[in-house]
C-alpha cells in the first residue's frame, strides 16, 4: 500500500484505540473509510481521463499515418484519366424486346394499419395437440344361439 507493514498497521490501530477510545472508534473508522473511498473514486476518474487523452492522441497519430500512407499510394498509382479508362461494349440480347403497350404498375401495399392481435376469448388457442385415445380391442363375438335338439 504506502509501504506500511502489517506490524506497523497493528501499532497504528492500537494507538488509535488508545487515543480515540473504543466508544468513538467505529464512527471515526466509518468516516476514514468514507474519505478513502472518495479519494479512490477521484483517482479512478483522473486515471480514466488520462487514459482517454492517451487513446485520443494515439488515434490522431494513427490517422496521420494513414493519411500519409494513402497520399503515398495515390502518388505511386495515379488515377487514369476518364478518356483512357477501359470501355465495355454493349451486351448482345437474343430475346426480342417486350411489346410496347400499356404496362401496369405493381400494386401498392396498403397504408392502412393492421388491427392489433386478438386477445382473451377471441384469440386463437395455441395449446397442446389433443391426446390420442388408446385403441381398445373389439369385444369378443357373441355365441350363436343354439338350436334345440329334437
Amino acid at each position: 500500500m504506502f509501504g506500511i507493514d502489517s506490524t506497523e498497521l497493528l501499532v497504528i490501530a492500537l494507538v488509535a484505540l488508545v487515543v480515540i477510545g473504543p466508544k468513538d472508534l467505529p464512527r471515526v473508522m466509518r468516516t476514514v473509510g468514507h474519505w478513502v473511498g472518495r479519494a479512490r473514486g477521484m483517482a479512478g476518474h483522473f486515471r480514466a481521463g488520462v487514459d482517454n487523452m492517451i487513446r485520443e492522441s494515439e488515434l490522431a497519430d494513427m490517422e496521420k499515418k494513414w493519411k500519409e500512407e494513402n497520399a503515398r499510394i495515390m502518388r505511386e498509382h495515379p488515377a487514369l484519366p476518364a478518356a483512357a479508362e477501359e470501355t465495355w461494349p454493349e451486351p448482345v440480347v437474343d430475346e426480342p424486346a417486350a411489346p410496347a403497350g400499356k404496362v401496369r404498375a405493381p400494386k401498392k401495399a396498403s397504408t392502412r394499419p393492421k388491427p392489433p392481435p386478438a386477445r382473451g376469448a377471441a384469440a386463437p388457442r395455441a395449446g397442446a395437440p389433443p391426446i390420442p385415445r388408446p385403441r381398445t380391442a373389439p369385444p369378443p363375438p357373441k355365441p350363436a344361439p343354439e338350436d334345440p335338439a329334437p
